[in-house]
């Protein structure tokens, strides 16, 4: 039987905030994909089903006490790192990436739950042990051990900008339980040997290139540069108020690339200028900063890792997205939570949402 407190306790306004994100996100991959030539059916009624399907995520995973996700973590983590080796041997390959896996009915990009599943490895491990003082490097060898491996996958796909987001999550969950500061001298010192390794050996052609034009992107105007170039043209035309629904040029007439899911912004920006892009960023910082409240309440832990690290996902995302479309930061193909076009990420990101919900409707039973 379900507890009553549990519903009284429920979030709703919170709730009616996510949904309303996603109902804007939906409006405007209408917006973003009007002018495509699609068979089948429209983008924007394909996000509408993820998000119906998102919605009763929330509820499920709100049914189930959070305190059984600690028991099952480790589980979690070591199915989708059997997926993430099934992507690279029998993966589906795209535009030069191999980052889905065929189910029957559907198909799975598993690099995304694991943002959520990382999340629970850690609070889970930091939950059961406890370090005397701040943590050093005999405390965190292990979490990293754990955190390598599926980060590693990930990028060989590639998919350097999910890979990047995974470790971000999990290094903001290490820092939230706290470090010496010698170990975040000698990491970043470490940093550096394996920084120059990857950009000589590891990085793709292509991945080089997206860093180089964010330092220049006038360097390669009609190839590697044009994502970026455009994107800012776009983002900047939309002035104080913007040019209104469905008048954007640069996605009208499809000069903006990737409009619908990792520019989405772009397209949103133009639309509605300045006043409608601070109205949005204005949904998100309320939400990050109810994920935040909802840590600093909970009782136990395991909650509290846990509504950190579901926060530091959004917040990064939302962080990188928009800076990558006005070029503060290299373009990566980092999604915008709930907004950008993709099954995957609306799934995740609701997920995460839901167990957000979760931790704040059961603060008060322990």
């Amino acid at each position: 039987m379900i507890d009553r407190r549990l519903l009284t306790n429920f979030d709703w306004k919170v709730l009616a905030l996510i949904l309303l994100i996603a109902g804007i996100g939906v409006l405007n991959i209408h917006s973003a994909s009007a002018s495509y030539k699609l068979v089948g059916l429209p983008y924007s009624l394909k996000q509408f089903y993820w998000l119906v399907i998102g919605s009763g995520l929330v509820l499920i995973v709100c049914s189930v006490d959070y305190h059984i996700l600690e028991d099952f973590s480790y589980w979690f983590y070591g199915t989708l790192l059997v997926f993430l080796l099934l992507v690279l041997a029998v993966g589906r390959t795209s535009m030069g990436a191999t980052r889905w896996i065929h189910l029957g009915f559907f198909s799975m990009q598993p690099s995304e739950p694991m943002k959520i599943v990382i999340i629970m490895t850690f609070a889970r491990y930091f939950a059961r042990n406890h370090a005397v003082n701040l943590l050093g490097w005999r405390d965190i060898w292990k979490p990293l051990l754990l955190l390598g491996l599926p980060a590693l996958l990930i990028a060989k796909q590639p998919d350097l900008g999910t890979a990047i987001m995974v470790c971000l999550v999990a290094g903001t969950i290490i820092l939230a339980v706290g470090v010496r500061w010698s170990l975040v001298v000698s990491m970043v010192v470490s940093s550096l040997p394996i920084i120059y390794v990857a950009w000589h050996y590891l990085l793709r052609g292509y991945q080089k290139n997206r860093i180089l034009n964010f330092l220049d992107p006038e360097r390669d105007p009609l190839k590697s540069g044009y994502h970026l170039i455009q994107s800012k043209i776009a983002v900047g035309s939309g002035g104080i108020f913007g040019r209104g629904f469905m008048q954007g040029t640069q996605s009208q007439l499809r000069f903006l690339p990737e409009q619908h899911t990792d520019f989405a912004f772009s397209v949103f920006a133009e639309e509605w200028g300045f006043v409608g892009t601070m109205i949005l960023l204005f949904l998100y910082m309320a939400l990050v900063l109810w994920g935040l409240h909802v840590a600093s309440r909970c009782s136990d832990r395991f909650g509290t890792l846990l509504a950190v690290g579901v926060t530091a996902m959004l917040f990064w995302h939302v962080v990188i997205n928009i800076g990558m479309v006005i070029g503060l930061f290299p373009v990566v193909g980092v999604p915008l939570p709930f907004f950008s076009y993709g099954g995957t990420s609306m799934i995740t990101s609701m997920i995460g949402a839901g167990l957000l919900l979760n931790i704040s409707m059961r603060r008060f039973m322990f």
